[in-house]
């Protein structure tokens, strides 16, 4: 009996034994998961890495436009490289947004200088210390009787003037800007209004986290708190002692536009305020990408205006949803004769392309990129817009007018 107690008793504690040592496992296996799943790709491919400081102008970049709009290097003649420092791509991205704001301010002047347009803030009763945006508009733009023309492009980085960064950078600015639009519709006698959908929000340094978090509400006591805090800091540091990069990005936080903190909002509010004011009996919209949906969204909320005023509506490769938005038959119906929308495609410019849902006819762009659809159905819109312009005075001759103009023609 005594044996076999000292059996139990030692088969006892090798089974303790055998639980500890497994609970242990289990403990470190999840202590591993913990700092694996702590790892921050981003952070390892930041440990060699320059520093994320890059020029500020273009002459700095060594870049300048040549007479063709192009990109080029001021030394080599080369177009832009991208991946300029090999296998660091991060800091590769982050010089090619670097120069992407120089690019925006770039097109920002050549809108004021060459195209003759005026900055508006907005909203319209801005505050002096709230956030603003702004768009641009000709000098007519509000007083022209005749003809108006709105530009709304895409969503994304783009701003005022811009159709695709990537065009202006890699390809030219006739492809990438809307100053080609601009300066075709004033030549035409337009008034122009060029939307800037995505200037959404300032974005300012974020305060210390020690200011932001105020009192503790939790429930649990400070001295756990406190511990567990440590414990948790500690741990952190040793693990990216090793990975720690040295360079830390400016943390930022967002304050939103009053009114014009999406490009459906900004889009409203320049309609309300600027378009509908207009003294234009003809409007004209071409909108690109998330600018069609942003349309369709103005005429949602605002369809009788709308009706009332727009000739027609040109969009390229737009992603507007007539379902997904929920718009109205009527407003279906008015797309069906007022509006076409050229999207990316292999066929030749302005193919039919069947319709995928019930509302503007589509034709192909004469591309099957989507940042090109704009330019290359550049003059195919203005002839979509020369069209409308003719049946739309036809309609407003008096009949005996009409009936003279029809003799006239058959006499030729």
């Amino acid at each position: 009996m005594i044996v076999r107690a000292g059996s139990f008793r030692f088969y006892l504690v090798w089974i303790t034994m055998a639980q500890v040592s497994a609970q242990e496992e289990k403990e470190k296996t999840a202590a591993l998961k913990d700092l694996l799943s702590r790892i921050d790709l981003d952070e390892l491919m930041k440990k060699d890495e320059p520093a994320l400081v890059f020029p500020q102008t273009l002459e700095e970049f060594e870049y300048a436009f040549n007479e063709h709009g192009q990109l080029r290097h001021t030394r080599t003649g080369e177009p832009f490289v991208f991946n300029y420092k090999e296998d660091l791509h991060r800091w590769n991205q982050k010089r090619y947004e670097a120069l992407g704001e120089i690019i925006t301010q770039y097109v920002y002047e050549r809108l004021e200088k060459d195209c003759k347009l005026r900055k508006e803030m907005l909203p319209v009763d801005a505050e002096e210390d709230e956030p603003k945006s702004f768009f641009y508009l000709s000098e007519d733009a509000l007083t022209n009787p005749d003809k108006l023309l709105v530009l709304i492009q895409g969503g994304g980085v783009v701003r005022a003037g811009q159709w695709a960064r990537r065009l202006i950078i890699n390809e030219d600015l006739d492809s990438g800007t809307q100053i080609p639009f601009i300066n075709r519709a004033m030549k035409e006698g337009y008034g122009v209004m060029v939307l800037n959908p995505n200037e959404n929000f300032l974005e300012v340094e974020k305060a210390p986290e020690a200011e932001q978090s105020g009192a503790d509400s939790s429930d649990e006591p400070a001295e756990k708190r406190e511990r567990r805090e440590e414990r948790e800091g500690k741990k952190k540091k040793e693990f990216y002692e090793k990975y720690r990069n040295p360079q830390k990005e400016r943390e930022t936080e967002r304050i939103p536009i009053r009114e014009n903190s999406t490009p459906e909002d900004h889009t409203l509010h320049v309609w309300d305020h600027f378009i509908f004011k207009s003294q234009a009996k003809k409007v004209f919209v071409v909108a690109h990408s998330y600018g069609g949906l942003s349309f369709v969204e103005l005429m949602i909320q605002r369809e009788d205006e709308v009706k009332s005023r727009l000739t027609a509506v040109a969009m390229t490769d737009s992603v507007h949803n007539v379902w997904h938005q929920e718009a109205s038959r009527t407003i279906q119906d008015w797309l069906k004769e007022k509006c076409c929308n050229w999207v990316s495609s292999s066929e030749p410019l302005d193919t039919p392309l069947d319709a995928m849902l019930p509302d503007c006819p589509r034709r192909s762009a004469g591309t099957e990129r989507h940042e090109l659809t704009s330019w290359k159905s550049f003059q195919s819109i203005f002839k979509y817009f020369d069209k409308h312009l003719e049946e739309q005075t036809k309609a407003a001759e008096p009949p005996t007018t009409r009936s003279a103009n029809r003799v006239k023609h058959e006499d030729l």
